[in-house]
């Protein structure tokens, strides 16, 4: 059997094969984040490479959909469609890359009042000698006995420890205790412990390192998902997961290794050891905490798409091989829904929904945007599957948000004003990028009610595929390549800002409520970070209110999670807000498939007033 050997520039890495798997596999192999946002079927065009030199199998029918003729010849593929058939070097463009984006980690600034279960024994332990031969844990809980304080449970990892800490701390050490007497660890006297707060998007990841003594937040970071290598949206996930027992662990070791990766990291960056981690809080959407928890997630694929359980679970962190204290748990928020998850949850309880008075609307805008509304002290939830679009997925030039990326863009004085991440040239256009272009397409009439472009389009060209507008000439951009936005660009953020004000619109039904009625609308999340609330207005995928009544809070899910790994009181909470919720399926809304396709046109000039 042959092998070959692949190297991949100019990364630099590695790897050798028999010629019986894709690029793409290879390079998740080798631990490469080559952006798969379909989950590897060849439909979304985001795993691009170029091959150097070596020889590969024919070109498939998709890749003929997704490249001109000319780009064919100079070796451009698609990493999921490309199986090497020799030695071969492999170029992999920046844009295919899930590394390097710019990633949004804090939320809204809050005060959070510490009220952890945790407590603190310091103790001192009688040395063993000939005429007290005890076993170091009788002496130990005789103790605690002693001292009015009782160890109700201890797990065979803390035991594995102890005597060696014993010996190595010279007999003195400080306990750690949760509320329910379990001991989760041991302390030099000299040290504080710790908690980790992650929150788990679909396609991005932020962790922090707090000091459970005072609240303080040691070291934070962000990632991409590494799941993205398996699946752009939760349904490729679940679809992957459900090919077998061990495509659904790949699914949640990939998950587990990255948050350890991102651990390591905080620790060596506050000079922290992983062993004074005594609490995690991890929040995700429905789907990510299943998959990391290792539940099945076949359900939550078929109607009527019910979670395994709702209810928060708190567990140890070694069932999932974390990395931390011997004892230390992992505390998960209970889920709203099927496509509702905690996450949600943490970002409403971050935004204080039941403190604001009047009439709320809160959403976190994403491949699965979560929509609440609260009136009269009780909310409605829903899901709004509104796709990849804003991440950058199935646009021409699409990226995520990286260097190069466009982010904003204005067209005046007969041509495009652009801004791109790091003022870098052109590479692509990342979501609040190609919203900015929509919307200014639409204002300057360039593209009529229906999304088609008119007579008044600026560098208009004809595409195989379509029509198109050169945003960025061949010799202004990046990559020595036209940026094009195409009447196939402009109908996905179609459809994506019709599912969002849809869902939207669903709830405003559900509560008989009028748009106008919204006091106050709260827009969470990364891209909901970045957004123009004017081109959102504009498209009308917000309704149009006053500009005052619009707050952006960044990452309040991380928010809420740090709330809850700092707070009890705060997990309590955030089951009474639960406890207020109704969730509705837009599945089953009568009315919804039609407020969906009125929504998707535009409609006349609107602006945040």
């Amino acid at each position: 059997m042959p092998e070959y050997r692949i190297d991949f520039q100019p990364i630099g890495s590695r790897v050798f094969t028999n010629g019986k798997e894709s690029l793409l596999a290879l390079a998740q192999k080798a631990g490469i984040s080559i952006a798969a946002l379909c989950g590897g079927v060849g439909v979304c065009g985001s795993c691009k490479i170029r091959c150097i030199d070596g020889e590969l199998n024919p070109v498939q029918p998709e890749e003929e959909d997704e490249f001109s003729p000319d780009q064919l010849a100079q070796g451009w593929r698609l990493a999921c469609m490309t199986v090497p058939c020799s030695d071969a070097r492999i170029e992999l463009p920046p844009e295919s890359l899930t590394t390097m984006q710019r990633l949004q980690i804090d939320g809204l600034p809050k005060e959070i009042v510490l009220a952890t279960n945790l407590h603190l024994e310091k103790f001192s332990l009688p040395v063993p000698a000939q005429d007290d031969l005890r076993a170091d844990w009788e002496r130990f809980s005789e103790l605690l006995s002693n001292s009015g304080e009782a160890c109700r449970d201890v797990s065979l990892s803390v035991l594995t420890q102890f005597s060696i800490k014993m010996r190595e701390q010279d007999w003195s050490a400080v306990a750690v205790f949760n509320g329910a007497g379990e001991i989760l660890g041991f302390l030099r006297e000299d040290q504080d412990c710790y908690g980790v707060a992650v929150d788990v998007g679909t396609t991005k990841m932020a962790a922090f390192l707090v000091n459970l003594f005072n609240g303080k937040i040691e070291a934070k970071s962000a990632s991409m998902n590494p799941q993205i290598s398996y699946g752009e949206d939760v349904i490729s996930r679940i679809a992957y997961a459900n090919q077998g027992k061990i495509q659904q662990k790949t699914l949640q070791t990939s998950l587990v290794e990255w948050v350890n990766q991102l651990v390591g990291s905080l620790c060596a960056s506050a000079q922290v050891n992983p062993d004074q981690i005594m609490d995690f809080v991890v929040v995700g959407n429905t789907a990510v905490q299943h998959l990391y928890a290792g539940l099945p997630v076949r359900q939550l694929g078929e109607a009527p798409y019910v979670p395994a359980v709702r209810q928060a679970l708190n567990f140890p962190a070694r069932e999932v091989d974390l990395v931390g204290a011997p004892g230390a748990r992992v505390y998960m928020p209970p889920n709203i829904a099927g496509f509702v998850g905690a996450d949600h949850l943490a970002m409403l309880l971050a935004s204080d929904i039941l403190g604001r008075q009047g009439v709320i609307l809160a959403l976190d805008i994403g491949t699965n945007t979560e929509v609440s509304l609260l009136k009269d002290g009780e909310l409605v939830s829903c899901s709004c599957a509104s796709g990849p679009a804003f991440e950058g997925a199935h646009i021409h030039a699409g990226m995520r948000a990286a260097p190069g990326a466009i982010e904003r863009a204005k067209f005046y004085d007969g041509d495009w004003h652009l801004a791109t991440i790091e003022n870098q040239p052109a590479v692509g256009l990342c979501g609040s990028g190609i919203l900015d272009v929509v919307a200014g397409l639409l204002e300057s009439g360039q593209i009529d009610s229906t999304g088609r472009f008119t007579k008044r389009a600026a560098r208009k060209v004809l595409l195989p595929k379509g029509d198109a507008i050169i945003l960025v000439p061949a010799a202004k951009s990046g990559t020595g390549k036209e940026i094009l936005v195409t009447r196939g660009d402009i109908r996905e953020i179609q459809l994506a800002k019709a599912a969002i004000r849809a869902g939207i619109n669903a709830l405003l039904r559900a509560t008989e409520t009028k748009a106008e009625e919204i006091d106050q609308f709260i827009v969470a999340g990364a891209f909901g970070t970045y957004l123009n609330l004017d081109s959102a207005v504009k498209i009308g995928m917000f309704p149009t209110l006053p500009a005052q009544r619009f707050q952006q809070i960044g990452n309040a899910a991380g928010a809420g999670a740090l709330e809850m790994l700092l707070s009890n009181d705060s997990r309590k909470k955030a089951e009474t807000i639960l406890a207020k919720i109704s969730y509705i399926e837009l599945t089953t809304d009568p009315e919804f498939m039609s407020s969906y396709v009125d929504a998707i046109g535009f409609s006349d000039d609107r602006k945040v007033v």
